[in-house]
């Protein structure tokens, strides 16, 4: 749908917005970054709400929402917080200021809180009471059941709080811990107020009432589940913590503070210890958000206020449970007709455990999608790598580690035998750095040689380098793809992967490795484009190239698969390639700052985003170049951190067919989905896509599960 840009609902009024007379550094060609993320979870939340999805697995969706807004406020309302303190006058593409944009983000973020919270008691809870799952208050439980959580909460609440504190002051609330705001009468009849602590860091939040059913005689579908709030087992038993005095109310409230850790980089520490004091940070960071329950009179709340030194904007009403994120219990219920089917993810014959993997990448090359391929298959290319006495050498890059990783103990187990084993782990990786640490504690315990020290840049790119030694020869096999090294989240996110042998490959491998050992840049690569140096460039090199050729033939295309579009030079040369008549389309799963659409500037751009089972994480860029087609994949977004801030690497595909094939049987089917599908619009906002009479439904992820492998049958030799 293409439309004049003076029709946007932005500015109807202003005379500059005539198509004709348009810069490509108006303002109103951009949508603000902020609002575009919230407007994310608002696709997030719909899958909540889609009664296609397995009960527990909206329940997932519904948590997944809870946790990114705990995000939001922990880092992007921060740094916008912290913008407006020091004063700061610069503005976004779309020409928004930090207070602009705080008050922007507030007016989008309450409507989709609201939804949050009527999704959960109006569709959720009622639904799960429906299949025997119960969510009950207190008030509701016989004398029995009363009983038993009145011992749960003294052998088990008591010994791991602090005492009720009436020094509010003086008394410090950890990030995201719920608290009760308790109002009581003494003996004196004065009324008082005391602050408790809720342990929902270290108890579970829904707290599990004996069963009264025999459970090895009764179906599981029809066994009575029932759980009560852990807050509320401690409202209901706040006699015991103060006793002698009359319980009035108690008002649950959850604080969150700022997140964003600040580096301090001195050259002569070890950047491993300056991250670790750099953590204890976080947990006294400046508050940013308090949650209420709704029913907190007035003077409580800003009793609260005044203590934490917040603003009324930033100081959120809810009618509902805090912290939805906790809900991600739910999902530990076993019930599996309430859970996803499982399917076997893909394993190609001569890639099995029980074949010599290196043999079969030497003879071609492979391309994996996760989940629907299966992560087994570099775990045990690792493991023989591990074993063999060929090899001798192991490179990999680590971002996000699962907390009980096989690849650390591949790693280790590779070091013992005598490998040359070399693991690049960043500590600086998000809310996974105190992981990340531990981990290269271990790995170094273990004899593995770890690089950590890149204070300045992030290594995000995800790579690995087996090399190999037989008759004099030596053979690298790399692989390079968009997703971690990680066995848990291969099963729930998106990534492609690339395996190879081809020689040219696996020596622009090794350089990039030796370059972040400390060594020297190689510039000159022919299949890697490596950020923060090259990488921007070559992209707004090959937009260009497909202008060029567009107005030689008349013929020009691009198709991007990717997380997150936010550059403002990328989304002009975009804009540009449009304005020339090149078609593009676009699935950009997140943050999408382009307006599509708008008619002599973008009509020729269409954009979707995916958000289904699983977290859509592939990067892939395909350029038709005249019928000489070029796909990338790798790790990097179009995203100023990725290009400018970021270690990413994009990757040239060689083989043609296998070019041809990711094209096809992903790329295409993605931008064909008309299920799961959300088409943005020029103002911003998303619309289902609507599926025409004649055409037949397509449901990407799930024709993915269905046709899992194929792109296996189009290999040839690399």
């Amino acid at each position: 749908m293409a439309i004049h840009l003076d029709l946007v609902e932005l500015d109807r009024q202003d005379k500059s917005l005539q198509t004709e007379q348009i810069s490509l550094n108006n303002p109103k060609l951009f949508i603000n970054r902020e609002v575009s993320w919230i407007r994310f979870n608002y696709r997030i939340l719909e899958e909540a709400r889609d009664l296609s999805h397995p009960l527990l697995e909206r329940v997932k969706f519904l948590a997944i929402c809870g946790s990114n807004i705990d995000e939001f406020f922990m880092t992007r309302v921060s740094r916008m917080q912290n913008k407006i303190k020091k004063g700061a006058v610069d503005r976004r593409p779309d020409g928004m200021s930090a207070f602009d944009e705080l008050k922007a983000t507030r007016r989008e973020i309450i409507p989709l809180l609201n939804k949050h919270y009527s999704c959960w008691s109006d569709e959720i809870k009622p639904t799960l009471t429906s299949e025997n799952i119960h969510i009950k208050r207190l008030k509701d439980l016989n004398k029995k059941d009363r009983l038993n959580l009145r011992d749960f909460f003294e052998k088990k609440i008591i010994p791991i709080i602090e005492n009720p504190n009436e020094d509010f002051a003086h008394m410090f609330i950890p990030n995201l811990r719920i608290n009760l705001f308790v109002v009581v009468k003494d003996q004196t009849l004065q009324e008082r107020y005391f602050l408790v602590e809720v342990p929902n860091d270290r108890l579970p939040r829904f707290v599990a009432l004996p069963s009264e059913s025999d459970t090895s005689k009764t179906d599981e579908k029809k066994r009575k589940i029932e759980y009560v709030l852990l807050e509320d087992v401690l409202i209901n038993n706040l006699d015991i913590l103060l006793p002698e005095m009359e319980i009035l109310a108690a008002y649950p409230f959850r604080l969150t503070r700022d997140a964003e850790i600040e580096v301090l980089v001195d050259e002569t520490s070890d950047f491993l210890k300056i991250m670790q004091k750099s953590l204890q940070a976080r947990k006294i960071g400046f508050p940013i958000r308090l949650e209420v329950d709704d029913s907190m009179p007035d003077n409580l709340r800003e009793i609260l206020a005044n203590i934490f030194g917040l603003q009324s904007y930033l100081i959120y009403e809810l009618d509902g449970p805090l912290g939805l994120v906790d809900f991600w219990q739910l999902l530990k219920i076993s019930r599996p007709d309430l859970k996803d089917t499982a399917f076997h993810r893909h394993i190609p014959k001569e890639l099995s455990a029980d074949k010599d993997l290196f043999k079969a990448i030497e003879k071609k090359d492979y391309v994996f999608y996760y989940p629907y391929d299966s992560f087994e298959i570099i775990l045990t290319l690792m493991r023989q790598a591990a074993r063999d006495p060929h090899v001798t050498s192991i490179y990999v890059t680590l971002y996000r580690i699962d907390k009980k990783s096989p690849i650390m103990d591949i790693l280790i187990d590779a070091a013992r035998n005598g490998k040359k084993v070399t693991a690049f782990i960043e500590l600086k990786a998000k809310f996974d750095e105190e992981h990340n640490i531990n981990m290269t504690h271990k790995l170094i315990a273990a004899g593995v040689n770890v690089i950590y020290n890149f204070p300045k840049l992030k290594i995000h790119t995800k790579i690995l380098l087996i090399e190999r030694k037989k008759d004099k020869k030596i053979t690298r096999f790399s692989n390079i793809g968009s997703g971690n090294y990680n066995a848990f989240t291969t099963r729930i996110y998106g990534d492609i992967s690339y395996l190879t042998s081809n020689a040219k490959i696996g020596i622009e491998v090794s350089n990039l490795f030796d370059l972040l050992s400390g060594g020297t840049y190689e510039e000159d690569y022919k299949y890697l484009i490596v950020a923060p140096k090259l990488l921007k460039s070559e992209i707004l090199k090959r937009i260009t190239r497909e202008v060029a050729i567009y107005k030689k033939t008349g013929k020009g295309y691009l198709a991007f698969k990717l997380n997150g579009l936010i550059d403002k030079d990328i989304i002009q040369a975009l804009y540009r390639a449009s304005i020339a008549g090149v078609k593009i389309n676009l699935n950009v799963r997140g943050l999408c700052c382009l307006r599509p659409g708008i008619k002599n500037v973008s009509e020729n751009i269409s954009v979707i985003s995916i958000v289904g089972r699983f977290l859509e994480h592939a990067r892939l860029y395909y350029f038709a170049n005249g019928g000489n087609e070029e796909i990338l994949v790798g790790s990097a977004d179009m995203m100023p951190r990725n290009l400018t801030r970021r270690v990413e690497v994009l990757f040239s595909v060689p083989d043609s067919r296998l070019r041809r094939s990711m094209l096809e049987n992903m790329l295409n089917i993605h931008l064909r989905d008309n299920v799961k599908s959300r088409r943005l619009l020029p103002t911003g906002k998303y619309e289902r896509v609507m599926r025409n009479s004649n055409e037949p439904v397509l449901n990407s992820q799930n024709w993915l599960i269905e046709n899992k492998g194929i792109w296996h049958e189009f290999t040839n030799s690399s």
